[in-house]
């Protein structure tokens, strides 16, 4: 798929990685719809991208009927849809015992909500609209991304509902991208490590070298410009489906 024929919904797209991706696409000609849940960050967004080419709709991923809703709107404004890139997400960190109490289920429950059931939401009502696209090249109608983390592989102390989440994610992309191929849609993940985010940017500087020094190489965070690189390394080659690939530094998480 080439990128300027590119109509995209990106959720949580309104910064960090998702923003990333709209920059990149925008840049080749595509236009995007951002999905996300902070109003001032999204009118920001759109002010930078050009409001030709990105408009931001307040989404709760994890809203069945507002998600569809938002999917056919986005459409209009494009003027079709032909990929889905789920970046939405949170941390959902603590520990499953931890000091005053267990872990709160809500807390568990609230992780994979907007992670592993919020992806799902997005990319099946993205799925519902493509399957109607006009085929292109080798039947392909549109392709739907998801962002799992290196964590679904080897999560942390204190990441077990995040861990979980993501390791949905990795677990869900082969069966939808077997049953979504008779429409000619693909399903790819991608797997983060160590990124460069607003997150690490307010860590003390100890810290950040500390980081570094964790992925063996290049031996600094990922920059969100290589995760979009890889987003649109995807759109292109129509062979990738049904696989995440780990985007790491060769970095394995260590227990703690």
């Amino acid at each position: 798929m080439q990128l300027p024929a590119i109509r995209a919904v990106i959720t949580g797209g309104v910064s960090g990685l998702g923003l990333a991706v709209a920059q990149r696409l925008i840049a080749e000609g595509g236009k995007v719809a951002l999905f996300d849940v902070n109003d001032d960050k999204g009118a920001t967004a759109v002010a930078a991208l050009g409001e030709a080419n990105a408009r931001y709709f307040r989404t709760d991923v994890t809203d069945e009927a507002g998600v569809a809703a938002n999917v056919a709107a986005a459409r209009e404004f494009l003027g079709g849809l032909n990929a889905a890139i789920n970046c939405a997400g949170i941390l959902g960190a603590g520990r499953v015992l931890g000091k005053e109490a267990p872990m709160a289920l809500s807390t568990f429950q609230t992780t994979v909500l907007v992670n592993l059931v919020g992806s799902f939401n997005v990319a099946k009502a993205a799925a519902d609209v493509m399957q109607h696209n006009e085929a292109g090249d080798d039947g392909e109608r549109g392709v739907i991304i998801n962002t799992a983390s290196v964590a679904a592989y080897e999560g942390q102390i204190g990441q077990a509902a995040y861990a979980a989440s993501k390791g949905g994610v990795v677990g869900m992309t082969l069966p939808m991208a077997r049953e979504l191929s008779r429409f000619g849609i693909r399903v790819m993940t991608v797997a983060p490590g160590i990124f460069w985010t607003p997150m690490v940017d307010g860590m003390p500087e100890a810290v950040q070298q500390s980081l570094n020094a964790s992925i063996p190489f290049p031996s600094r965070l990922g920059k969100p410009e290589e995760f979009a690189d890889t987003v649109a390394f995807i759109l292109r080659n129509r062979y990738l489906n049904g696989e995440t690939i780990r985007l790491d530094g060769a970095v394995r998480l260590a227990p703690k």
